[in-house]
């Protein structure tokens, strides 16, 4: 049973997390990539990858790989690996139910001896308390007698600017001592970095959200440090970067908390902390002064407006940028878009460009005026809101030239030298 030589594989869920890994895999077996997003399944069978994530002659030229979006066609398998979001709803409560319906579909096919791997980010023991019912339930299997789990969080950064899937060591777990092993024996097949077996599911899920948890509130100290430096007109960055010349400071620089991982893992950890009666007090405070950046951010903006004596109302504010990072095409829960939105609310008018977000992308998001060139050159304030190649090619002086005379310029991100903008975190 620790050989994984007979293992018949299926990805399900093809974003940045499950392509990736499907083509990791078909380096050694054939591989079938499930997804029941036709669109993203037709995109991936031309060699589009709208994710940037895998070159088109990658997808082209494997020979190992196919993609599917009928789900008959995985059912042969006997060892599925789910990769689909686990976002949060309005109310910052977990949201289960792409995780919920897929794990209907895989139970529909699941077969005696199957294997169901989950790399979705869940709270501790939700693949047990949630998956695992439904499983059963619509399999009419034992849990743990005629099929088994396992679970191994994705650890990637989209839009390419971390180490590859196979330089990043993984987390793997299994329902049993025997899955467990098998599961490593898996991941270590293309894991070049290694693994790390752990004794249960509940602590590899605890793993995955701790580990975004920790940035979440390493990010929320050095924001909080940027509003009291603010009001003590001090340069947040120049202050990091004369504490960091001390050789345990840890560097981590300020900016909008986004995304599918940093700005949604710790909700599902104090989820599960509130159901079992325990309040956190760190982390929802952590939370709080991330999401709160938004409005110092819009209003350092305007009181720069004011000092250089520009016209507030009907102010045009040009946004460079409106995904959660740079180099990234993914907009999911952009904390951009919330600035975009505050600064609305002042009645200003406000354009966004983005090059790197496609235009059936734009047409999701509502409310915001997405412009394909910069034509105008009237803005009263530019916002450098993602660190874009593209931004930093512009140069300073390119950026300025979209103003008005005397406009503000406000580097986010700290992306140009602090003498040539007005203003930043």
């Amino acid at each position: 049973m620790h050989q994984t030589d007979n293992i018949s594989l299926a990805i399900v869920g093809l974003g940045y997390v499950g392509l990736p890994l499907a083509v990791e895999f078909s380096n050694i077996r054939n591989v079938v990539g499930y997804d029941n997003n036709k669109l993203r399944i037709n995109e991936l069978n031309s060699g589009f990858d709208k994710t940037n994530e895998i070159h088109e002659e990658k997808i082209k030229q494997n020979k190992n790989l196919t993609f599917t979006s009928e789900l008959h066609k995985i059912k042969d398998a006997n060892c599925y690996i789910i990769c689909v979001p686990t976002p949060i709803n309005n109310s910052n409560q977990p949201d289960l139910s792409i995780l919920e319906s897929v794990t209907n579909e895989i139970g529909s096919i699941l077969k005696k001896g199957d294997i169901v791997i989950y790399e979705s980010t869940v709270y501790p023991g939700c693949t047990e308390e949630v998956c695992v019912p439904i499983l059963e339930n619509v399999s009419s299997l034992i849990f743990n007698e005629d099929f088994f789990c396992g679970y191994s969080p994705e650890r990637l950064s989209p839009g390419g600017s971390g180490p590859k899937l196979k330089d990043i060591i993984k987390v793997t777990s299994g329902s049993t001592k025997e899955i467990s092993i098998l599961v490593d024996n898996l991941y270590s097949s293309i894991i070049s970095a290694g693994t790390f077996n752990v004794d249960s599911i509940k602590i590899a899920e605890a793993a995955k959200v701790i580990e975004n948890t920790q940035r979440d509130l390493n990010i929320a100290l050095v924001n909080e440090l940027a509003v009291i430096c603010s009001k003590l007109n001090i340069d947040t960055l120049s202050v990091l970067e004369a504490a960091a010349t001390k050789w345990n400071f840890n560097h981590f620089k300020p900016g909008l908390v986004g995304g599918h991982c940093i700005g949604v893992d710790p909700y599902y950890l104090t989820y599960k902390a509130a159901q079992i009666g325990y309040h956190p007090e760190v982390i929802l405070a952590g939370r709080r002064v991330n999401n709160n950046i938004v409005s110092h951010i819009t209003n350092h903006t305007i009181q720069l407006i004011l000092n250089n004596k520009l016209e507030l109302n009907n102010a045009s504010i040009l946004i460079l940028g409106i995904t959660f990072k740079e180099n990234c095409p993914d907009t999911r829960n952009s904390k951009v878009i919330d600035l975009v939105q505050s600064f609305k609310k002042y009645k200003f008018n406000v354009d966004v460009y983005d090059p790197v977000v496609d235009i059936d992308e734009k047409k999701k998001i509502k409310n915001i005026n997405f412009i394909e060139s910069i034509k105008k050159k009237y803005y009263t304030a530019i916002v450098i809101a993602v660190e874009h190649d593209e931004f930093i090619s512009m140069g300073i002086n390119k950026i300025k030239s979209y103003g008005m005379k005397n406009s503000i310029i406000y580097d986010v991100k700290g992306v140009f030298d602090i003498h040539e903008t007005h203003g930043r975190l």
